[in-house]
């Protein structure tokens, strides 16, 4: 079973910078995609960004400019590194793992906070 696990996370002031890791392993499914959501209290999960294999990266307008999504679906791994942090970003980030069709896969997810 799939067993997805994220690290990274911290509290940061604004105008700094974080990097999120996540390693997916215990599965022998082919990786789809590997995809970031982050959720702030009162707030729907939101896509922030995903890598597809193939080497595709996306970032959501929110966060373009400022986070950086890397990785490799191949190695199980993604990263998030995140810049010019603001508090707006204060959020629980998870890692979705796609194994699309099979199913997927998510983390527990990891506190970031942003605040002076």
């Amino acid at each position: 079973q799939a067993r997805v696990v994220e690290s990274g996370g911290g509290l940061v002031q604004p105008g700094g910078s974080l990097r999120l890791s996540c390693i997916c392993s215990g599965s022998s499914f082919s990786i789809y995609s590997m995809r970031w959501y982050r959720q702030a209290p009162g707030r729907q999960r939101e896509l922030g960004a995903a890598i597809t294999r193939g080497g595709g990266s996306d970032t959501a307008d929110s966060v373009t400019g400022r986070f950086i999504v890397s990785g490799d679906t191949a190695k199980d791994r993604v990263y998030l590194q995140m810049n010019s942090l603001k508090a707006e970003d204060t959020a629980k980030y998870f890692c979705n793992v796609d194994f699309t069709p099979l199913g997927d896969a998510w983390g527990q997810g990891i506190q970031v906070a942003v605040c002076s």
